[in-house]
This record gives structure tokens, C-alpha cells and sequence, in this order.
């Protein structure tokens, strides 16, 4: 069942439209990591009356953008175009939607291409550092998998078992959002308020060290530590306190993981906080990278700064200036009109109405400093530790980690 919604924006020349799908690579069935990828990318190239190549030729003939991506929660497929000639593209989506062609060529082409990124992906030290992270945090969770697969099981992937999955893929609540109030949808902004209690997963914790622990060897002159564990849904009420301490480690120069490890001692080459919008708990780690002769002295900073925030409150000079930069994070990303339906549309999905500003202001305002320290504690006393770099620095880390946490 489609259900529409309108979100009456300021007067645009151009209109968009997104549907977003509700289950994605978390709908990938063991032994299948990557079918719903894979469906995801053959969605947009054909569906009934237009092969691959017609219905690129008659969307570029317009000049619109049709553009795919999947989530962890969902599948996102949005159409942009000038006003004058959206109501002769936006009937695309429901034939992409119910009769695609879904073609065995282009099966191939997607399976291949699916194969040849998790190669690439690979690549990067980054990128293995988080699998591994995210292996150890979340187990046998579907978070636990990158939304493109694993190239064992694609390569094992049949089209068969692609037409089998877009069966699924039918049954699965689907939302659509635009601009233009010519699709009759409900008012999104009429829609009641609410904010569900916390529907999230029971933490997945192993308190053994051993299996908070994992590291790569790599012969490079980088080190890249990962710390962090699974938090909360965005469902709860506990998001917005972390998106506040989200701020005050990683927002702008002001933040302190910037302040301590790039002003005061100018050690890392990359740094930040990682903090995704999930439909189940969602991970929340500190990422960086330095030099090997670093490393020992960064990993000493990180685990000084993490005790300090389990054990000592945030000051509250520090906390205002933290929601003075979420809410500007906020308005920022109210700027593009794509991102505001991409966002009220997967919140609808979660089963959240959209939020006013004003609302929001609200709530970051009322979040306080207590706050944040009891989920410091409840979520990070036990953090998942990942490392990619020199196996004795690994080890050496390792064992201050065991000591410390």
C-alpha cells in the first residue's frame, strides 16, 4: 500500500517527488547479503514501456534527475524535475515501483557492479576498520552488514532469487512525498505530533574484553581506532541528548574532539563522530586516524576524554554552545528541499510525525547536562574498540584498552 503525503514548501520552480520503501539490506535473508542491493539498483532501469537505455533518453529529454539508494531501513527512489513537466515524469515511479522490467541482462551488470564495489570498498583501511567495528557491535543484526553485501553471498545470488525477493518487495509499506500538490496526498504538516517511547532492540553487549576487541594489520604508517557501541532508535527520546553530545565532540572547531587532538596537540589526519539515523539502535563511535608514532599517545587522549565523559557532567557553558550548533546543523540541512522530504518521509516510515522547528528548538532546550551524562553511562561504559594499523601498536593499544575499560 502506497500512502502519499504533501509537504506544502515554498514556491519552487522544480518539483520532487520520493518514495521511500520500508526494509532494506535489513530485509537481506542469510546467505543473500546484497539481494536487496541488487534490487534496488535494477528498480531503475526499466520498467513497463521504457527499456534501460528509453527510459534514461526520457528522463535526460526533460532534464530531471531519477536517482536510487539503499538504507539499512529502507529503499529511497526520488524524481526531480521543472514544475512544467513533472506530471508527465512522476508516473514513472509507480510503473518503477510495480512493473519494472527487471531485466536478467542487467541483473548481470548489477551483480558484477555490486561485486566490483565491495572490492573497492575494500580498499580502504576506513572502511574494514568500520566492518570490523560494526561485526563486533552488532553480531548477527542486519546493522552488522554493509547495505551492498557480502561478495560471497552476491556472487551466489541467482535471478531467481532477485525475482523472489521483488515478491517480498511488493508486500512491504511504501510512502511518498513531493512538493507538488498535484499527487493528493495528506498535508504532512497536519499530521499529529508524537514521539514514541524507545522501541529499540535490547543491547547486543558481550561484556567479555576479548569480544570487544578486533584489529587489522596493515603495513601502512596509519593507525585508525574506532570506539563507540549501539545506542537508540530515533525513536526514542534519548536521540536528541545524543545528538547534543554529537555536537559538542564533533561540530565545527569549537568541538572537543577538535580542540583536544588537533588545536592543542595537531595529531590526526582524520576525526568525527559517527552517528547515523537508524530505525533500530543505532551505532555511535569517535573515529580517527594518526601517524604510528601517535598512536599510542591518541588512543591515551581518547580513552581520557571518553572516561571523563562517564565520570564528570559536560559543563553547561559547553552544552549551550553544542545546541547552538545542532540547531544550525538543523537549519542547515533545511536548505535543500530533496533532503527535507528524504527526512519526513523516513520518519513517517519509523512512525514519527515530522517536527516543526519551533517544536524542535523546544526539545534540544529542555535537554540538560544530566541528561547526557546518564546516557554516557548507560550506552558508552562498555565501548566496542576496532583498530586498523601495525599489529604490536594494535596490541600494545589493546592491552591499555583492557586495562582501562
Amino acid at each position: 500500500m502506497l500512502k502519499k503525503y504533501f509537504l506544502d514548501n515554498k514556491k519552487r520552480n522544480f518539483s520532487t517527488a520520493s518514495i521511500w520503501i520500508k526494509g532494506g539490506s535489513d530485509m537481506d535473508s542469510t546467505g543473500k547479503k546484497g539481494i536487496n542491493k541488487i534490487l534496488c539498483s535494477l528498480l531503475t532501469r526499466g520498467c513497463e514501456g521504457f527499456n534501460n537505455f528509453n527510459l534514461s533518453e526520457y528522463i535526460e529529454s526533460y532534464g530531471a534527475e531519477l536517482n536510487q539508494e539503499i538504507f539499512e531501513d529502507g529503499i529511497s527512489i526520488s524524481i526531480k524535475s521543472l514544475n512544467d513537466h513533472f506530471n508527465k515524469l512522476y508516473p514513472l515511479l509507480d510503473l518503477i515501483i510495480d512493473k519494472p522490467t527487471l531485466s536478467q541482462i542487467e541483473f548481470k551488470k548489477v551483480k558484477k557492479s555490486s561485486i566490483d564495489f565491495i572490492k573497492k570498498d575494500r580498499e580502504n583501511p576506513f572502511n574494514i576498520c568500520f566492518e570490523k567495528w560494526r561485526k563486533k557491535v552488532y553480531s548477527n543484526h542486519p546493522y552488522a552488514f554493509s547495505t551492498i553485501g557480502i561478495a560471497d553471498d552476491i556472487s551466489k545470488i541467482t535471478y531467481k532469487d532477485v525475482l523472489d525477493e521483488f515478491n517480498n518487495f511488493k508486500s512491504r509499506d511504501k510512502y511518498l512525498i513531493s512538493n507538488n500538490p498535484e499527487i493528493n496526498g495528506e498535508n504532512i504538516g497536519t499530521l499529529e505530533k508524537k514521539f514514541l517511547k524507545e522501541k529499540s532492540d535490547p543491547l547486543n553487549h558481550n561484556l567479555n574484553t576479548i569480544n570487544r576487541f578486533d584489529y587489522i594489520d596493515n603495513d601502512s604508517n596509519q593507525t585508525i581506532i574506532m570506539m563507540g557501541d549501539q545506542t537508540c532508535s530515533r525513536r526514542s527520546s534519548e536521540y536528541f541528548p545524543l545528538k547534543v553530545l554529537e555536537s559538542y565532540l564533533s561540530y565545527g572547531m569549537s568541538a572537543a574532539l577538535f580542540k583536544l587532538f588537533r588545536e592543542k596537540h595537531g595529531i590526526t589526519y582524520d576525526l568525527g563522530v559517527y552517528y547515523p539515523i537508524r530505525s533500530g539502535n543505532a551505532p555511535f563511535l569517535i573515529y580517527l586516524s594518526v601517524s604510528n608514532e601517535q598512536a599510542l599517545f591518541a588512543f591515551e587522549l581518547l580513552s581520557k576524554l571518553w572516561k571523563n565523559l562517564l565520570f564528570n557532567p559536560i559543563a553547561d557553558a559547553e552544552i549551550f554552545l553544542a545546541k547552538e550548533k545542532l540547531k544550525g546543523s538543523f537549519l542547515l540541512g533545511n536548505q535543500s528541499l530533496d533532503e527535507i522530504l528524504q527526512r519526513n518521509i523516513q520518519l513517517v516510515s519509523y512512525g514519527i510525525a515530522p517536527i516543526s522547528e519551533i517544536d524542535l528548538n523546544s526539545k534540544i532546550e529542555e535537554i540538560s547536562s544530566v541528561d547526557i551524562f546518564k546516557l554516557t553511562n548507560k550506552y558508552f561504559s562498555k565501548p566496542f574498540l576496532s583498530i586498523s594499523g601495525n599489529k604490536n601498536i594494535c596490541l600494545e593499544i589493546s592491552n591499555k584498552w583492557k586495562k582501562n575499560f
